[in-house]
């Protein structure tokens, strides 16, 4: 996936600015979790059928972003 902006958006009057597949009220987390759970993408895309393979990919791509500049702080015990 080049660029998942292409994909997603977040603005504030949809779904309270959560990420979303652009022009659909599909949050990115549900498709996230939908796969981790073991649905397939052709499972996401029979259940969404406004989705396209790239759609659920720039989900991926996105949350693999996020991950990269989260910044991770060591727990004290």
């Amino acid at each position: 996936m080049k660029d998942w902006r292409t994909h997603i958006e977040s603005t504030p009057n949809v779904l309270y600015g959560k990420p979303v597949i652009k022009n659909t009220r599909v949050p990115v987390d549900l498709l996230l979790e939908k796969l981790s759970e073991g649905e397939t993408i052709e499972d996401l895309l029979k259940a969404y059928p406004k989705l396209k393979r790239e759609d659920v990919l720039a989900a991926l791509a996105y949350a693999a972003e996020m991950v990269k500049s989260e910044v991770v702080h060591p727990l004290t015990s």
